[in-house]
């Protein structure tokens, strides 16, 4: 097998099981972490007044991830920019907003969600890893989307992608999104992912705090978890046993 079809093989398979492979990545971070708490001078900032500072701002990171990816989604069309799981499907090919200053706007945003809790370990080496590995994981994914938009579009996909870079974006040919933006669509078809950062980050935040004997939890993140976890739960009831959000946001 060539090498070009040997990666898009590679990076049909990624795509299919790209929601559960970084879960190991986040379990050996959960490790570094719990180190971390176990042996209060690995990190500099622990159990200092500047510790929940330094919690805030991993949480910022995650929540610019977010926030690009509720930007792009909540202006994409039906079947374009979704969380399939076994196959690609692009209706359309999105060129305005977020599709007009980077090619790939949704892994760039996973890259930050994941990097916040990354960053909760204070271990150095271990985002240098996280860094190689979403690189080398994401390459392969990005690649199998490319090559089935290039066959999908062909010219219209190649004129587009030579103007823009895969990863890195570029603000110079900014386009206003063609869509106007839809709460309905972040929320049946985000909703997971944004109580999936609280969720993980209020683990951390309680697991730290028990394995130091202390009580000052981050009540913001915890709360906001909690609330999150339960609305997560109550759409998941409405779109199974209802017909109430059906067409709602597509």
């Amino acid at each position: 097998m060539a090498l070009q079809e040997e990666l898009e093989q590679q990076g049909i398979w990624l795509f299919k099981y790209r929601g559960k492979l970084p879960t190991i990545v986040l379990l050996i971070g959960a490790i570094l972490y719990f180190q971390t708490k176990i042996n209060p001078e690995i990190f500099c900032l622990e159990e200092t007044p500047y510790e929940i500072y330094y919690e805030l701002f991993c949480l910022l990171v995650s929540l610019l991830g977010l926030s690009i990816r509720i930007y792009t989604v909540g202006h994409t069309p039906k079947n374009t920019s979704g969380r399939n799981r076994n196959e690609q499907i692009a209706d359309t090919l999105n060129t305005s907003g977020s599709y007009s200053v980077v090619r790939h706007p949704l892994y760039l945003g996973n890259f930050f969600m994941w990097m916040g809790p990354a960053l909760l370990t204070a271990n150095f080496w271990f985002l240098i890893a996280f860094c190689f590995f979403y690189w080398i994981y994401y390459e392969r994914i990005m690649f199998a989307e490319e090559q089935f938009l290039r066959r999908k579009f062909s010219a219209i996909y190649t004129d587009w992608a030579q103007t823009l870079p895969a990863f890195v974006p570029s603000f110079k040919k900014y386009k206003k999104p063609e869509l106007p933006f839809s709460w309905i669509k972040i929320i049946k078809k985000e909703i997971n992912g944004i109580a999936g950062i609280f969720i993980i980050f209020s683990i951390f935040d309680i697991s730290g705090h028990l394995i130091q004997n202390q009580n000052n939890y981050n009540y913001f993140i915890i709360v906001t978890a909690v609330f999150l976890l339960v609305f997560n739960l109550v759409m998941r009831f409405l779109k199974k046993k209802t017909t109430l959000l059906n067409g709602m946001g597509d």
